[in-house]
């Protein structure tokens, strides 16, 4: 049964700064010409909207920080206002800076500031609700001199003694989005970024990454159930397609995704609304209807048949390879972890996703109802490896909603050697949470396709926010190293810990 989305009452912006703009222009030519026929006073008026006509102008074509101010003009100071205003608006009348979902203001705010360079001390305590349900970092007595930290480093494959290694050199790495889910310009600001923060990219499951490419990021290749990118025409894997893209110089690591915080057992979900000719090319296929990817892949029907699918994909690739899911069944991890004993072929790395993760479209149930959140879930994955005494066979990525470098360093305390990020650099970018990703219609040109939209997106300047972003949270990421008591990240343990 197929359950249409509830109708909601709305407002076209775009419908509402044409028409506004427009408006603007000709009453300043209407208050010119009455002016000079009728009476000259008018031309106050005249005056006065030639102002606005010449912000308008500004905001439209001349400005690219903003956005909302390139799409929409004037119409958008009216948000910058809101917001302005919202903090006295949410405390004295409903509702306050925490209680914002996926993500509240005061996390936002911490993103934005991130991203523009411009964060600073905050004063007057916390205005988060501390109680015994906590998770915290211990802080030491004898804070460790900054000068003496030693730099992150993981380096994947090595397990494998590969030649291909991969080693990153920042804690951070930005998370799975595909050319499909996201707008072309959207994908060059975050891959332009990457490049110049030094951190790698995943391509999400969108096919031959193009737009990823262009900018030259190092780039985790994706493959979903779907197989887009190295998929025959029955939806079959081919080969031959995954050993090309393997041999580009940009394409560092693969990752063999089995399911996604967003939707745990069921494939991704590309809405019609947003496939355009050029997308159904690249992915194989049609357009008119929404592309809905197997709930799982055809060859891994079995932990041995999985096992084996794996190794094909080292074997073809030569690079490192890992896997991504979300945690559902902790029987049938440890029924894995003895196949990849049994068969000695192990992943590079595997990535869990946290049932509270995804930036994707997906059905509300799955959303709400499926999955362990990241924090059991890493705890299960941790005690299941032990259990099967695999530890060192391979390396550890999260996510799940980490956009804060303290979320990001409980993570590390707790076994995970990096950390995946997407909706964090979705915010960098300029995410105002407007929650229509699955629409095509998304305000500030990020997850969407439209031209109109898009066009208020500049790459250079997103992508100098994706830079900092990243690198204020490498920044805060040793700051907390060293206000933990400790030289190197390798020496967190969940004994850095406050456990409710």
């Amino acid at each position: 049964m197929v359950f249409s989305n509830e109708k909601k009452i709305s407002i076209n912006l775009e419908k509402i700064a044409f028409f506004l703009n427009r408006f603007l222009l000709l009453l300043m030519v209407g208050a010119v010409i009455a002016g000079f026929f009728w009476n000259n006073k008018w031309y106050w008026l005249a005056g006065f909207t030639l102002i606005l006509n010449l912000f308008n102008v500004y905001y439209l074509y001349i400005q690219k920080q903003h956005a909302l101010l390139a799409n929409f003009g004037i119409l958008a100071l009216f948000r910058y206002l809101v917001e302005s205003i919202g903090p006295e608006f949410r405390q004295y009348l409903y509702s306050s800076d925490t209680e914002e979902k996926p993500f509240n203001r005061i996390e936002r705010a911490d993103v934005y500031k991130k991203a523009k360079n411009k964060e600073k001390s905050s004063a007057f305590g916390s205005l988060l609700d501390f109680d015994e349900a906590a998770l915290k970092l211990k802080h030491s007595f004898y804070p460790v001199d900054k000068k003496k930290l030693q730099t992150f480093r993981v380096c994947f494959g090595e397990e494998r003694h590969l030649k291909q290694t991969y080693t990153i050199n920042k804690a951070i790495i930005i998370g799975g989005m595909s050319y499909g889910a996201l707008g072309k310009k959207a994908i060059r600001a975050l891959s332009r970024g990457a490049k110049k923060a030094g951190i790698p990219l995943n391509t999400g499951e969108g096919g031959y990454p193009k737009y990823h490419l262009m900018d030259g990021a190092d780039l985790i290749f994706q493959i979903g159930t779907a197989k887009f990118g190295v998929r025959n025409e029955d939806g079959s894997f081919n080969p031959d397609l995954l050993e090309k893209i393997s041999r580009h110089e940009q394409i560092k690591m693969i990752e063999l995704k089995f399911s996604q915080g967003a939707k745990p057992g069921k494939g991704g979900l590309l809405p019609k609304e947003k496939i355009t000719e050029e997308i159904a090319e690249l992915r194989g296929i049609p357009l008119g209807k929404d592309v809905i990817s197997p709930a799982g892949h055809k060859e891994c029907v079995s932990a041995e048949s999985t096992v084996r699918f794996i190794k094909k994909i080292q074997e073809i690739s030569y690079l490192p390879v890992g896997i991504k899911f979300c945690l559902g069944s902790t029987r049938e991890m440890g029924e894995m972890f003895i196949e990849m004993k049994k068969q000695n072929i192990y992943p590079d790395y595997i990535a869990i996703d946290g049932s509270e993760g995804g930036t994707g479209a997906a059905p509300k149930t799955f959303m709400d109802d499926l999955g362990y959140p990241l924090f059991p879930a890493l705890e299960k994955i941790i005690e299941i490896i032990k259990e099967h005494a695999v530890e060192n066979k391979f390396k550890i990525i999260t996510s799940g909603k980490l956009i804060s470098a303290g979320k990001q360093m409980m993570a590390l305390c707790m076994g995970a050697s990096a950390i995946y990020t997407a909706r964090g650099f979705m915010l960098a970018l300029g995410c105002i949470q407007a929650l229509r990703c699955n629409n095509n219609t998304c305000p500030v040109g990020i997850t969407t396709h439209s031209e109109k939209l898009q066009r208020g997106l500049d790459i250079e300047e997103k992508s100098e926010r994706v830079k900092n972003y990243a690198l204020n949270l490498d920044y805060h990421h040793y700051e907390m190293l060293a206000a933990m008591g400790k030289t190197k990240f390798s020496d967190l343990t969940r004994n850095n810990l406050i456990f409710p």
